[in-house]
């Protein structure tokens, strides 16, 4: 079973979509991840979003002009995000067993975004899973962002995950590191409790 759902019960999507609709209402920045990305590819780059949730990443890609896909397991989750933007491509999967083919989707993607603690969320012990099917699902050259917390102070649930074992299951899944940063907004890595990664296929 996933961290997530033994957390959520898989029926919160609607309680997670209202707590960034307030954020977005009192003028926080709710777009971050969104503009990350638009700054690694161009308009009309394929993005598989990977572990879409209610799709506030990809549906902002979407606006932006990207040709996007979203994947999430949780049913509640999805519902939102098909009921916001019914005209994107919205699927039900779960990332360790996910095979673009057999879904009718091209493993082509310039870009997969994982953001939202996705890694520290899987089902413990499929994290090298979950990253090399990813991985597949990029062309020679695309890149891969993960966002995730690394410590109590950023999670929900306990540290499943460091970034050296991260890397690891990257370097064995054919990616390389190109980057760190310690934001969405790009501040430069630190050591800090929170990471975004940038690997290349």
């Amino acid at each position: 079973m996933s961290r997530w759902r033994g957390l959520t019960g898989e029926t919160s999507g609607e309680d997670y979509a209202a707590r960034f609709a307030a954020l977005a209402r009192s003028g926080k920045e709710v777009h971050g991840e969104a503009r990350f990305c638009a700054a690694l590819v161009p308009a009309g780059a394929r993005v598989l979003d990977a572990g879409c949730g209610t799709g506030r990443v990809m549906i902002r890609l979407a606006e932006l002009g990207y040709d996007c896909v979203g994947v999430d397991l949780d049913a509640s989750m999805l519902a939102v995000a098909q009921q916001q933007a019914p005209e994107l491509p919205w699927f039900q999967a779960d990332l360790a067993g996910f095979e673009p083919n057999l879904l009718g989707i091209a493993a082509d993607f310039d870009l997969v975004v994982a953001a939202g603690n996705v890694f520290p969320l899987l089902a413990a012990g499929t994290e090298a899973t979950v990253v090399k099917r990813l991985a597949a699902a990029l062309r020679p050259g695309g890149l891969m962002v993960a966002g995730f917390g690394l410590d109590e102070a950023h999670l929900p649930v306990p540290p499943s995950i460091t970034l050296s074992a991260y890397d690891d299951c990257c370097a064995v899944a054919g990616l390389t590191l190109v980057d760190r940063f310690a934001t969405w907004d790009a501040a430069p890595y630190d050591g800090g409790g929170y990471a975004v990664s940038v690997h290349r296929r």
